[in-house]
């Protein structure tokens, strides 16, 4: 292979998978990490190894790089992009969303980033690329703990970028606004989903995920000396 290796993670579908397609078509070997192996095996794409891995497990994503690096060469690029997103009111959101949107939002990046970044800095080179959201810069109703979890990864990405940025090492946030994909369903409450719903409706429908690929892809391919720091991308009738 004459491109780097990338890794991405959550990439069993939406803006994973999407980047996992664009990435793959333009030569580079991929890591794919995600929990559903079978989605990931059926994007059936050349030169990439697909790992069943649950991102706040530290060691089975330090293993997965490892094995990948070992078959592929270092890891040019980390895409972060596993997450979940439960709506809730604090009041009555159960609890443990509230952990699960904090392990695999925040520590999930955290154990992505510590996998692939000591051999970047050792090569003084390489991209940590943070997928966030337009929540991670303002509030949205029943979206508290999601908005924290995501407020996080803004913080995270822009402390981790000063660390690292003398040692030529870059790191982008992308931060989408709704985006077609599979995140809310994963929320509990009738009432929040359907309001949701009609909140995109009235917006003129969310981002494919597609374009959001497009955006890592483009803020990845900038010459190394070049750090698009943040993009932030919704569709064009979303008014918050």
């Amino acid at each position: 292979m004459t491109k780097p290796l990338i890794v991405i993670t959550g990439a069993s579908s939406g803006i994973g998978a999407a980047t996992a397609r664009l990435l793959s078509a333009q030569g580079h070997p991929l890591l794919l990490l995600a929990r559903r192996l079978e989605r990931l095996e059926e994007l059936a794409l050349p030169h990439t190894l697909c790992r069943r891995v649950d991102v706040t497990d530290r060691g089975a994503v330090e293993e997965a790089v490892g094995e990948a690096e070992e078959r592929f060469g270092p890891a040019d690029a980390i895409v972060n992009n596993a997450g979940v997103m439960l709506l809730g009111r604090i009041a009555d959101q159960p609890a443990d969303e509230w952990d699960r949107m904090i392990d695999l939002n925040v520590k999930g990046v955290l154990h992505g980033t510590r996998a692939v970044l000591p051999g970047m800095l050792a090569r003084g080179t390489g991209t940590v690329i943070n997928v966030s959201s337009v929540a991670g810069r303002k509030t949205f109703p029943h979206h508290a703990a999601y908005v924290a979890t995501k407020f996080a990864v803004h913080a995270l990405s822009e402390n981790l970028r000063e660390e690292v940025a003398a040692a030529g090492v870059r790191v982008v946030t992308i931060a989408p606004g709704a985006v077609e994909t599979e995140l809310l369903s994963h929320t509990g409450d009738e009432q929040i989903k359907t309001d949701y719903e009609a909140w995109k409706k009235a917006a003129g429908g969310a981002l494919d995920p597609q374009v959001v690929a497009e955006a890592i892809a483009y803020a990845y391919r900038q010459p190394q000396s070049v750090t698009v720091r943040e993009i932030v991308l919704a569709a064009t009738g979303q008014e918050a």
